[in-house]
């Protein structure tokens, strides 16, 4: 059965488990959210499908392309450290926007008492230290590794001064090995 499942799926019988179960999860979600206002929402979902696919993939799309101009010939591994912590500053701004842009401000009072003035210099210092550690991950990895490629070329370069060392002192050696030629 196991065979016959993998062959016809393709992968272990644990991640199709997974898989129908989140399916059936997202599902349920479905549902629940559509009970009240089934209009609204399917209108939100498909805005914030146009909205994300017509205005922002273009802005995403030249951050990308400016961030690998700026970075130069490493761009490809680079990318990641400014990919990653940008796509996390992303996604908390997505998930407490109205707090951060104190739109939502009056009924966040209501609900909690609490003042929401310290989302936005909260989220700007939280996307602050998610760029700077990962600035340092990418000098770790970069120039302390001992397998990074800028080791590796000072290596190399160490070598290669070495092995010119050995080849001048083995010049020296013939040459004062040699009788002068003018006898």
């Amino acid at each position: 059965m196991n065979r016959l499942l993998s062959r016809w799926h393709g992968e272990s019988p644990l991640q199709l488990l997974l898989l129908a179960a989140s399916f059936a999860l997202a599902g349920y979600a479905g549902v629940r959210l559509l009970e009240g206002d089934a209009w609204g929402v399917a209108a939100w979902f498909v805005g914030a499908a146009l909205v994300h696919d017509l205005l922002l993939v273009p802005v995403y799309s030249l951050a990308d392309v400016a961030a690998q101009k700026a970075l130069g010939d490493r761009s490809r591994t680079a990318m990641t450290y400014v990919r990653v912590p940008a796509f996390l500053s992303g996604l908390l701004l997505l998930v407490w926007f109205p707090l951060i842009t104190r739109a939502r401000e009056d009924h966040f009072v209501l609900v909690t008492g609490h003042s929401g003035d310290a989302f936005l210099p909260r989220w700007l210092l939280l996307t602050a230290a998610l760029f700077a550690a990962s600035a340092l991950w990418f000098v770790a990895v970069t120039f302390l590794a001992p397998a990074s490629p800028w080791r590796q070329a000072r290596r190399a370069r160490r070598e290669e001064r070495a092995r010119e060392r050995e080849r001048e002192r083995q010049r020296r050696k013939e040459t004062n090995e040699r009788p002068p030629s003018d006898h």
